[in-house]
């Protein structure tokens, strides 16, 4: 439920040295680097508290007219997991054998992936993010959301981020379509669910493809 409000606060800014800037930048970069997708995980059970405190920092994103259209939805059950992975491999089956056409499976071919989704089921959280298209006031009446799509992917973007940054692996998957969530967590049409992502600690000697990322030169310019 969202309150509106037109009082302000004074910032909270702490300005940093320019070297102290540099040092986090630096820090972060090479942190953040190390990030990989993983497909094999381990069972190893990951506190409940350091996924609720990387939601709250996925909780911290901006959004359009601070509406905050995100819900996530967190399965740490063995059925609802198992229920996840069934709905998800059907539509994964149908994807790799009816729906893709020839140039996409091509593409994903060097990764090795295929309709099975053991992980789903391993890893000891599954995190399904919602966005919303309505939302409620306190008057419990309906507004509309706006910016959704790019208000929830900044959103999962420091969730993945706060997980890596916690000492954990992450997986983001997008089954599709994937309505089968809304019935699995009761969540109502009007939330359309964008994302899986899957957390944990990778599986014993996990290898994953040797890949190369973009220069800086390649992905931005100054003008």
């Amino acid at each position: 439920m969202i309150e509106r409000t037109d009082e302000f606060e004074k910032l909270d800014f702490s300005e940093l040295s320019e070297a102290e800037m540099q040092s986090r930048a630096r820090s972060f970069l090479e942190r953040m680097s190390t990030r990989r997708t993983v497909r094999s995980f381990s069972d190893r059970p990951v506190p409940k508290e350091i996924i609720k405190q990387a939601l709250a920092t996925a909780g911290s994103a901006p959004s359009g007219a601070n509406r905050q259209p995100w819900h996530f939805a967190v399965a740490g059950t063995n059925e609802v997991k198992r229920r996840i992975r069934i709905g998800a491999e059907e539509e994964e089956y149908e994807f790799y054998n009816r729906r893709a056409p020839k140039e996409w499976l091509d593409a994903l071919a060097p990764f090795g992936t295929d309709e099975k989704k053991p992980f789903l089921e391993i890893a000891p959280w599954v995190i399904t993010v919602f966005a919303k298209k309505i939302e409620l006031d306190v008057n419990k009446k309906k507004q509309k959301n706006y910016n959704i799509t790019e208000s929830v992917c900044i959103a999962n973007g420091l969730l993945v981020a706060a997980l890596h940054n916690a000492g954990l692996a992450t997986l983001t998957h997008t089954p599709s379509p994937m309505k089968f969530l809304n019935q699995i967590f009761d969540r109502p049409v009007s939330e359309k669910p964008l994302m899986l992502v899957v957390v944990g600690y990778p599986g014993e000697k996990v290898m994953v493809p040797s890949i190369k990322r973009k220069t800086l030169e390649e992905i931005s310019s100054f003008h």
